[in-house]
Parts: C-alpha cells; sequence; structure tokens
C-alpha cells in the first residue's frame, strides 16, 4: 500500500461519487485531506473516516480562480475530480485550467486530473469537447499532470445503473437507445485507487483510460441490469431516426429523459483504447459488475433480499 503520511493532498469535489472513495483511501494511507467543493457542508460525512486533524473542508468553485488558489495553497498534491453536465465550458474546460493554474503558481509536486473517455476538442458533443479542451488547458498550465479518462462508473451511488434499475422498477416496458454503444463499465473503487495510484512519480504526464474487465453494448448491459434485479420488463430498441427527434430533454419514459448532447454522447462508443495505459499499467485488477452489484441492487427486486434470484 502506498504511504502518503502526512502529505496534504487537496481533492476537489472530494464529496462527490469518486470523490468519497478516492479521499476515504488517501486517509487511509495517512495523507492529510483538504476536501474543496462549493458546499463543503456536504462532505462532511466523510470526516469520522480520518483521524483528529487528518481532514479539512474548504470552500472552492472551480469557475473561480480565485477560490480555487486558496483551496491549493500549501498541498503537496491536487487531485480534480469535478465534472458536470450542466455549464460543461466553464466547469469542465476553463475550471480545470484554473485548478491547473493554481497548482502550479502554488508549486504543488503533483496534479492528477481525472477526465472521461470521449473527450476531445472536436468531439460533436459538448460533454466531449468540454472535457477534451480541459485536459488541453491542464497539459498547458501543469505538463507533469496525470490525466484519467474512466469509462462510465458504477458503484452504490452511481447514476447510470441505479437510473436503469429505478426504471425497470417502474416500467413494463423500457425503450433502449442506441442499442449497440458499446461500454466498458469500471468500478468506483477501481477508479479510486487508480487516482491514488497516479500521484506516483511514474505516473507523472501520463494519460490512463479506465475500463473495468466486460465490454457490453448498451442492449446488453440493460439486459443484465434486469436478470440482477429479477425484472423481465419488454425492451424496445429505439431507431436511430426516432431517438435522434426525440432527444429534447423531454424523455419518453418515466425518469429517462435524454437530451441531443447525450444523444450525441452516444453515437461512439465509451470502450478504453487499446493503445492507452490503463488499470493495468497502474497495478490494478479490475472489478467486475457481477462482483459487487449484488450488494445494492438488491434493493430493486421486487422482494429486495427476500427475492428468489438466479
Amino acid at each position: 500500500m502506498q504511504k502518503l503520511d502526512g502529505q496534504l493532498i487537496t481533492v476537489l469535489g472530494g464529496g462527490g461519487f469518486v470523490g468519497r472513495y478516492a479521499v476515504q483511501r488517501l486517509l487511509a494511507r495517512g495523507a492529510r485531506v483538504r476536501i474543496a467543493q462549493r458546499n463543503p457542508r456536504a462532505a462532511t460525512f466523510l470526516k469520522p473516516l480520518g483521524g483528529l486533524g487528518q481532514t479539512q473542508f474548504v470552500a472552492a468553485d472551480v469557475r473561480d480562480a480565485a477560490s480555487v488558489a486558496r483551496a491549493v495553497a500549501g498541498s503537496d498534491a491536487v487531485i480534480n475530480l469535478v465534472g458536470a453536465f450542466g455549464d460543461m465550458q466553464a466547469v469542465q474546460a476553463d475550471g480545470a485550467g484554473n485548478v491547473a493554474a493554481a497548482a502550479a503558481a502554488a508549486g504543488v509536486g503533483t496534479l492528477v486530473h481525472v477526465s472521461a473517455i470521449g473527450a476531445d476538442c472536436d468531439s460533436l458533443s459538448a460533454y466531449g469537447r468540454s472535457k477534451g479542451d480541459g485536459e488541453a488547458a491542464v497539459r498547458a498550465a501543469f505538463p507533469g499532470a496525470a490525466i484519467l479518462r474512466p469509462s462510465i462508473v458504477f458503484g452504490r451511488e452511481d447514476q447510470f445503473i441505479n437510473r436503469f434499475a429505478a426504471m425497470m422498477r417502474m416500467s413494463p416496458v423500457i425503450p433502449v437507445i442506441a442499442p449497440a454503444t458499446k461500454f466498458q463499465p469500471v468500478y468506483v473503487g477501481d477508479v479510486a485507487d487508480a487516482v491514488v495510484a497516479a500521484l506516483a512519480p511514474a505516473a507523472a504526464g501520463q494519460l490512463y483510460e479506465l475500463g473495468g474487465p466486460e465490454v457490453l453494448t448498451m442492449a446488453a448491459l440493460l439486459r443484465w441490469i434486469a436478470n440482477a434485479t429479477g425484472r423481465s420488463p419488454l425492451f424496445v430498441d429505439v431507431p436511430d431516426f426516432v431517438a435522434s427527434g426525440l432527444a429534447s430533454g423531454l424523455g419518453w419514459a418515466p425518469g429517462a429523459p435524454i437530451t441531443k448532447d447525450q444523444w450525441l454522447m452516444l453515437q461512439q462508443d465509451n470502450v478504453a483504447a487499446a493503445d492507452t495505459a490503463g488499470l493495468a499499467q497502474l497495478g490494478i485488477v479490475p472489478t467486475s459488475l457481477a462482483a459487487v452489484a449484488d450488494g445494492w441492487l438488491v434493493q430493486y427486486r421486487r422482494f429486495g433480499r427476500f427475492a428468489q434470484h438466479a
């Protein structure tokens, strides 16, 4: 286990989905962790995970360069986990640049920036462009940053697997948008381990694409979720021309809105590139959906833990 005894590591977005797992691992390795986010009180649930004085909470908004500079001051390392589906350019592009510039100005030794597979300055989707622009801004301000690009991240608090499981609980018919699009779901615990591993000097300046052990199409993933929750909905593939026309943010199934930008994102596979370093190069064995999902998907079964499950 990598020891980080006494190091001050600032985690922007530390109270978020990936952040809570990364913070837990940093604390276990002896680091002093400064959790910086717009509403630091929302992250105080992490305080009991550390020892007395091991965790600090500060207010910072990546869109506000001055607040970021205050947050990273005196840090040995900085981790940027902030992402958004709204105000994407300001948060994921300009904000990422603010973090990298502040870290460089403060003399921080290590920066880990979490992006996403599909990051591309020329992407058709605003999300992909903002992620690509963010990576470019990070490289310009802090060339030695380690950049991590995960595929779809799953875990107990995710908004992907849980979202579809909830849909199947509510509706007997599930529309399948972009059924052939491929994903490589990666476990949040593995992403958190990758974040910590990327603090090592060997990761400086490197790019890693993080994917789990399985590549699944959208259709196959939805059927896997149905089987795991004991549901048997009718899956209806939505033709591309219909889905594109309906991608207005209004949606066509309970709890399943889709925007035009999300539709554009679904036009490309979300799979780690074979010629790019990944979890293996960071010393991490990927965790499968089947190995951990049963622990929380049980809540979506008709009779919970008392349901018969294949």
